[in-house]
């Protein structure tokens, strides 16, 4: 088999989030999160799923770091429940909370596999949600910057790789734009005030894990979605422009330019929050790498009518999807067309235009239909061709100049994908959600072979 020559040093790993597996909404004490609350809303996950069990993975941490050691996994990207170790999200410290992913860190490390946390994937406690209006509020910011103190003082000195946010234009654009997401808020106000807190969130981080970590490896997880035109007309040629200053240079620009991108920036006025001495040199405070997810692009025409943006941004989403649409284009059982040089794209951006940082993709992966054969075992061949095609097109970058240093493939386990549920299956490894069995794919025999071949 040939497998993509991603060379020696080359970090493997997979990731999850702590919503998404760990279940155990109620116990030891943990405190309700954003997503606790939403997904009980009625209509709001398919078929009215939640995550209070998920994939068990509070009790059953031993077994599933086993199957990492078998898939010969080097790290482990996960996330820590903020109201699991803070139930109110500031204040008193659930000490069982925290001795949980005090466990998951020394069975890692027993089993020879580097943690890669991430301090805050969406799951904000309730209690601020409440109390503050989440991250709308700045204040939110620095009760984060306490909780990673917590967790910095508890785990640091076994934890060198740190990961301070995920993916900031997500959880403002979905949870607090379009509401597909907790806390299910629709206003631009909300969405540029909370992604302007969480960038301040991820530096006051970096200032915590500077002070408590110093020897530590720290830097943010952003996500990438490249926006091309739909048609050549110069209209929808200004849409992408827009779009992709929207949803990319958002985050971008602040972290390595101190500045939004314009002229978006502009016309937000009426919506954007007031920038304060020193948020913008806090924001952009040195990391040592950015942690990319990058699935799919995207496409913008021209829509007049649109706020702000004043495009259509289409393509993302196609529910129930078929793996190959009406124009011949291959998808995901997401929807999301597979793009794999939509990869290269987006490390040569970072390359080019933002300083060539240190990268980690952090997440790339894709949603398949997967089932278990009557042998036993999950064919995924689809899976395998798709991680090859979007490794070949890291490692295209990785000859031009780009500074990547590794992969974790999204995700680990099937889990709780959010508002889609339990229907649409990421994992290396299938779960039966019934019975919790595990099956370690294809795909994920296929990924364990390739690290040994990089070895």
């Amino acid at each position: 088999m040939v497998f993509p020559q991603m060379g020696k040093g080359f970090l493997f790993g997979a990731a999850s989030a702590s919503y998404q597996i760990e279940g155990a909404a109620r116990e030891d004490g943990k405190g309700l999160s954003v997503w606790d609350e939403f997904a009980h809303r009625k209509g709001k996950v398919r078929k009215n799923q939640n995550a209070d069990t998920a994939c068990d993975h509070y009790h059953r941490y031993a077994e599933d770091v086993a199957l990492m050691k078998e898939m010969n996994l080097q790290a482990y990207r996960f996330s820590i429940s903020w109201p699991r170790v803070m139930p109110e999200g500031r204040g008193a410290v659930n000490e069982r909370g925290l001795d949980f992913y005090e466990r998951l860190v020394d069975e890692l490390l027993k089993n020879g596999i580097t943690p890669w946390p991430t301090l805050f994937h969406w799951d904000l406690p309730l209690a601020l949600q409440k109390s503050h209006k989440g991250f709308a509020n700045r204040v939110t910011a620095d009760l984060y910057a306490d909780y990673a103190g917590v967790v910095v003082k508890k785990l640091g000195d076994r934890v060198k790789n740190w990961i301070t946010v995920n993916e900031p234009w997500e959880f403002s654009c979905f949870g607090h734009l379009i509401a597909k997401h907790a806390p299910g808020r629709m206003s631009f106000r909300a969405f540029f005030h909370v992604m302007h807190n969480l960038l301040l969130a991820h530096g006051k981080g970096m200032q915590v894990i500077r002070a408590l970590a110093p020897d530590a490896k720290a830097g943010i997880t952003i996500s990438m979605t490249p926006v091309h035109p739909l048609t050549e007309s110069p209209g929808d040629a200004r849409a992408a422009k827009l779009a992709n200053q929207f949803m990319n240079h958002i985050t971008l620009g602040p972290l390595y330019k101190k500045e939004y991108p314009q002229p978006l920036w502009k016309r937000a006025r009426p919506f954007r929050p007031a920038i304060r001495p020193g948020d913008m040199d806090l924001i952009a405070m040195e990391a040592d790498f950015v942690g990319l997810n990058y699935y799919s692009t995207e496409q913008a025409s021209r829509a007049w009518y649109m706020p702000v943006i004043q495009a259509n941004i289409t393509g993302a989403d196609v529910p129930d999807a078929q793996y190959v649409d009406e124009n011949g284009e291959q998808r995901t059982s997401m929807g999301w067309k597979i793009r794999p040089q939509g990869l290269y794209e987006c490390l040569d951006i970072i390359r080019r235009e933002y300083g060539n940082p240190v990268v980690y993709i952090t997440e790339t992966g894709a949603a398949f239909d997967d089932t278990v054969a009557p042998d036993g075992a999950v064919h995924d061949a689809i899976r395998i061709d798709f991680l090859t095609r979007y490794l070949n097109e890291a490692r295209r970058a990785m000859d031009d100049g780009s500074r990547l240093r590794g992969v974790f493939v999204w995700s680990l386990t099937d889990n709780f994908e959010w508002a889609a549920g339990f229907d649409k299956r990421f994992g290396l490894i299938h779960v039966d959600f019934a019975t919790q069995k595990r099956v370690i794919k294809d795909s994920g025999l296929w990924y364990r072979d390739l690290i040994r071949a990089t070895d």
